[in-house]
Formats: C-alpha cells, structure tokens, sequence
C-alpha cells in the first residue's frame, strides 16, 4: 500500500515533493500577509463548511476524471496489487493533493481575515475529510441519480445543522459511509471509459475545426457542464449588482464570465493535438482562427444571458452595451488564444492544475484595464 501511495504522491507532487514545499510556503504568505493587514470580515460557519466542502470536492472530482492519471491507473492494474490497497491509496494521494494544494489555499485566505476557533478547525477538516471520500465514492458508483441526491443532501445538512452541538458527527458519519462504499469498490472503477465515435466519417473530404471541438466537448463533459455552470451565473450576476451603477458593475460582469478556463485551455491540456497543430503548415490560421470564434461565441453566449437577465432585473441595457458585450467576448477570445499559442502552460501534473492555474486572471485583468482606460479618454 505504502508503494502505491508513493507512486501517486510522487506524479502529483513531484519526485522530492517539490512541489508540495512550494504550495506550503505560498500558504503560509498569503496566511501571513493577510493576518498583518488589518482586513477582517465575518464569515458564517456554514458559508466555510460549504466553501470546503465544495472546494476539496470539486477539485478531487477534477483530479478522478484527469485522463492523464488514468493512464497510469491503467499501467498500475496490470501489476499484482490488492484491490482495497490500491483503491484507498489512490484515494488518499488525490485526496492530499486537493486538501494540501487547493483546499488550503482557500482556508489561509478565509481564516485569515475572519475570526475562528477550535470547533471551526475541526468540522472544516472533517468536511474536506467527507468531501474526499465522498467524491471518490460517487466516482465509482456511476450511478447518476443518486449521487444527485446524496450530493444535494450533504449542502442542505450543512446549512440545517451547523449550529447544533453534534455537528460534527454529520461529515464523520458521511465520511464512514463512503469509506465503506469504497472497501467494496475495485482499481477499474477509477478508469474512465472513453466513448468511441460511431459515425461514419468516410464521406467527409476535409478537416473541420469546429467538429472537432464540438465532439471534444461532447468527450469532455465536465468541459460542457462548467460552461452550462457560467450560464447560470450569468443570469444570478445582475442580482448582486442592483444597487450599483450599470456603468460599474458590466465590465466587472464580462470579465467573471470570460473565466471559462477549460474552453481556453484545449492545446495545453492535450499536447499531442498541439503538437500536431504546429507541426502541420498553415495551422496558425487554420486552427487558430476556428478556435478564437469558437471562444468568441461561448463568450458571447455567456454576456448575452447576463444582459438577458440585467435587463429584466434592473433595466437599462442599450445598444452600445450589446455592442460592448461582443466587442468584449471577441477581445477576450482573441487574447486567450495568443496565450494559448504563444504562452501554453507546461509541466503540469494533471488536468486540476490547468483549471486553477493563474494565468486564467490574466485575460480578465487586462479586460478590465483596457475597458477604464477606455473609459477615461
């Protein structure tokens, strides 16, 4: 068990952890440097139990769907290992990786700027706790029903049941059942099964760049459900913006919604299509151009149901501001793709790490400078 788990922990952390000693110094400056600032705010302790919760759980079912470590699931079964050895190491090495890189991150900055005790500290590692083996578990039922269900029930209980005095026997008691659900789980429920295209292509002559990004979204579902996920955050936004100018809060809007990272992140995220991108004559502009509309119309799609829903909601939505939307969503698509052409993102361990890395703000950023400048001329 213990050279499986070094197996895994050493693909997610690096050969001598590295990587893990940099996320740790990095926690504790940001911990540090908020602490000494002076800024405090109140944060209920619901809003931090879900905050984990949904953070350690996002990012573990993120790293159970990485094709790349499936791959090494698939070379690591072929050697004589036990089954329940393997299942809870490979749990466990996935389960640090988003405590100790993700779920710490948000804890420094939270606890940081709030006030917090003993009872805080526990019920929020016994929520990460539930969320790992949680995730896991849901991972290998595939049964889409009820991991609907069990997944509403646990946010319902943490907003329910937070304040009673047994709290803390919910996560412990979640976090028993599913260590359960996995002693009966096997090493090939962790394997994901690609789906093989059925049509017949014979009678196509020529490339298209829009069917492959439309069939590697329908390969990539959690690709598609992020964007789904930025739709309906679109049509909430202009609720936390009614008391604000519209002039204010819409450049703030197009920059939140331009964050669809897994869209803008499809060379660095599968390097042998990339390598075969470049290594074919005149693909800068026949794939790159493709694929900058492409970012473009789900960008545009996005500023389109936050104006929908602003305009409802509050009013005031003119002409110059559809103009802007686009004009927006095509800038930002346009300097996604010289970042993906220009700048990919190398030496990433597995796919968790495209989706948080942080070049993804910088797009955002530069939007939002260059539409004040704009402004003040």
């Amino acid at each position: 068990m213990r050279m499986i788990f070094k197996a895994f922990t050493k693909k997610l952390f690096g050969r001598k952890y590295e990587r893990l000693t940099q996320m740790l110094f990095i926690h504790l400056i940001v911990f540090w440097g908020l602490s000494i600032s002076g800024f405090r705010t109140r944060i209920a302790p619901p809003v931090l139990y879900l905050t984990v919760t949904a953070v350690t759980a996002g990012v573990m079912w993120q790293a159970l769907s990485s094709k790349d470590i499936t791959a090494q699931i698939q070379h690591m079964l072929m050697l004589p290992f036990g089954q329940r050895n393997f299942v809870f190491s490979y749990t466990a090495a996935l389960g640090l990786y988003a405590i100790l890189t993700k779920t710490v991150t948000v804890l420094a900055i939270l606890l940081a700027v709030s006030s917090w005790g003993f009872i805080e500290i526990v019920s929020c590692s016994l929520c990460a706790m539930q969320a790992v083996l949680m995730a896991s578990a849901i991972f290998c039922l595939r049964r889409r029903h009820a991991a609907i269900l069990w997944a509403a029930c646990v946010p319902a209980a943490i907003v329910c049941l937070w304040a009673h005095p047994w709290f803390m026997l919910l996560p412990a008691a979640n976090s028993i059942v599913s260590f359960f659900l996995l002693w009966h789980a096997d090493g090939y429920s962790f394997c994901l099964i690609e789906q093989k295209n059925r049509r017949n292509m014979a009678g196509r002559n020529h490339h298209s760049v829009w069917l492959y990004l439309f069939r590697y979204l329908r390969a990539h579902k959690n690709y598609l459900t992020n964007t789904v996920v930025l739709w309906c955050i679109a049509c909430v936004l202009p609720l936390f913006f009614q008391q604000m100018d519209i002039a204010f809060v819409l450049p703030i809007g197009f920059a939140i919604l331009s964050l669809n990272t897994p869209i803008c992140i499809l060379l660095s995220c599968d390097p042998a299509s990339e390598q075969a991108v470049r290594f074919l004559p005149g693909q800068t502009k026949a794939f790159c151009v493709p694929y900058c509309l492409f970012i473009f119309l789900c960008n545009a799609i996005a500023d389109m149901i936050f104006l929908c829903s602003m305009q409802i909601q509050i009013g005031g939505v003119t002409v110059p501001i559809i103009a802007t939307a686009f004009l927006f969503a095509l800038q930002s698509a346009v300097f996604s793709i010289l970042l993906e052409w220009f700048f990919p993102i190398r030496g990433w361990k597995i796919e968790s790490d495209l989706w948080h890395h942080p070049r993804k703000y910088l797009v955002p950023a530069v939007m939002l400078l260059a539409y004040i400048a704009a402004s003040s001329i």
